[in-house]
């Protein structure tokens, strides 16, 4: 709409304001970023506005359009061509959004050219080169170009540790953050993104206290990752400080934040306060419903996240993929085999959403909790792609509960493929046999395990939070302070535990 209205009064305007006008539309539309818009006035408002009214662009003009073009990934070349023809391809900054455009395609070899062709450089031009390098994963040669730099900025520091962020190179990242001279918001931003991304979070509300101490004020972006650190690790009491240093900072609760706030206080055990926050917030996105939706689903209460997607509709939001994940998800939590069903089907048929292997992951376990195991199985088979070990296990762990061993033993054949080394499935599969006395069975499956070197995996952890600190304990750890009192203290419960009447199941010791 406004490339259409911009053209039309862009033609009733002198050629002294035309150079103007077109440079104002340009940024108005980068900002818009929608793709019609956006070849409209590359290839309308440019090629034949400007030079049917015998307007000459400036470099500006050609930098703006370039910039534009990378946004919809089209149309560069043929500015390129009027780059060259109107002798601006020597121009500094047409020059280097060139750059950026060609390696937004991943069009590397191009932009390098580009970038060897320019006469004279500056540290935006290097930089964007560092950046194009770095965004098709080519940080060896992204390190080598901001070694050789004259000069570099904090930008161009930001540009490589995000690079190496992106890797998961969490050393190379720790290293080049260190050495920065100065740092801003966005350094130190990447830094604890970084963390969180490589599930370090206790590492990312570190860099978070460091990055406060040093005066650093955080933005929208840098407290919704902080606060995604604390609800994966379930710090309800870390993300109540972080709550509140929100408030106390004035930062406004928009939809980002509020779906942040929303999973953190479902993660961490709360769902009254974060169905709080989600009423409280004026405006809802689609992160703020499935944020919700999944938080139900989590402690149980699948018919009330239902009724939330329910909701959706009403308020006229589409959802997305993620929002069935978290539907049928609800559903295999409260067990609703049949509204689990018809939400499968209504997925592609109501909505043209292709189930994914994370949807089929979500009704397989539904139905195998349920006992449908025949069903469930014949689902993995109708499969277009190749289901993978989560939807396998989930398959074994119905069949474990409801006492299949036929179909188990051909998902552990599956699941033995796709994950030879983990101890985990063969240990099902013995604890299954042992259930029904088949030692035979028991002892031929810790041979093959024997023969495989195929070892019982390390032991898993749990983390309790005390104090505003993340206790975190593993099964036979002895290098913890007190662990002796610890140990004392499970004794004497194992004692009770007896005393009251519970038994231990040692089959599923084994």
């Amino acid at each position: 709409m406004i490339a259409k209205y911009g053209a039309k009064s862009l033609n009733q305007q002198r050629p002294v304001t035309l150079t103007r006008k077109v440079h104002t539309l340009v940024d108005q539309l980068k900002r818009c970023s929608t793709h019609k818009q956006l070849e409209s006035i590359c290839i309308h408002g440019q090629n034949q506005d400007m030079l049917r009214a015998n307007v000459m662009p400036t470099s500006y003009t050609f930098s703006s359009v370039v910039k534009a073009c990378s946004l919809v990934s089209m149309c560069g070349e043929a500015v390129h061509v009027h780059v060259r023809k109107l002798g601006f391809d020597s121009h500094l900054h047409v020059q280097t959004s060139l750059i950026d455009f060609y390696s937004n395609l991943g069009r590397i070899v191009e932009s390098r050219k580009m970038f060897d062709e320019m006469s004279e450089r500056d540290v935006f031009s290097w930089t964007t080169m560092v950046s194009g390098y770095a965004r098709v994963g080519d940080l060896s040669s992204a390190r080598r170009m901001f070694e050789m730099m004259p000069e570099k900025n904090t930008a161009t520091w930001n540009t490589l540790i995000d690079g190496y962020a992106r890797t998961g190179d969490i050393e190379a990242v720790e290293v080049l953050f260190k050495q920065m001279p100065v740092k801003d918001i966005i350094s130190w931003t990447t830094m604890i993104n970084c963390y969180s991304q490589n599930k370090q979070f206790m590492a990312a509300l570190s860099v978070f206290d460091e990055m406060k101490r040093n005066n650093v004020n955080p933005d929208q972006v840098t407290m919704a990752t902080v606060i995604s650190a604390c609800a994966h690790l379930g710090g309800l009491d870390l993300g109540k400080e972080v709550h509140f240093y929100l408030m106390q900072n004035g930062f406004d609760l928009d939809v980002y934040i509020g779906s942040a706030l929303i999973d953190m206080y479902a993660k961490c055990g709360s769902i009254d306060k974060s169905l709080l926050m989600f009423f409280k917030l004026k405006e809802k996105n689609l992160f703020c419903w499935n944020s919700i939706i999944e938080g139900l689903a989590a402690h149980g209460y699948g018919k009330q996240a239902l009724a939330m997607f329910k909701k959706i509709e009403k308020v006229k939001i589409r959802p997305n993929g993620v929002t069935f994940i978290s539907v049928l998800s609800a559903c295999t939590h409260a067990g609703l085999v049949e509204e689990g069903r018809k939400i499968f089907q209504c997925m592609s048929l109501d909505y043209c959403i292709s189930p994914e292997v994370e949807h089929y992951g979500c009704i397989v376990d539904l139905l195998s909790r349920a006992g449908e195991i025949k069903e469930a199985f014949d689902l993995i088979k109708s499969m277009e792609f190749e289901p993978n070990s989560v939807i396998w296990g989930s398959l074994l762990s119905g069949c474990k509960l409801h006492r299949n061993l036929e179909i188990a033993r051909m998902a552990v054949d599956q699941l033995t493929v796709l994950e030879p080394y983990n101890s985990g499935y063969y240990i099902l599969l013995i604890n299954m046999n042992a259930e029904v006395n088949r030692w035979g069975e028991v002892a031929k499956i810790r041979t093959i395990m024997k023969e495989l070197g195929i070892e019982k995996m390390c032991p898993g952890s749990s983390w309790i939070e005390m104090e505003g600190k993340i206790h975190q304990f593993a099964a036979s750890d002895t290098s913890r302070l007190g662990c002796n009192e610890i140990y004392s203290f499970l004794t004497e419960l194992d004692g009770q535990m007896k005393l009251a009447g519970c038994i231990p199941e040692y089959a599923s010791m084994l």
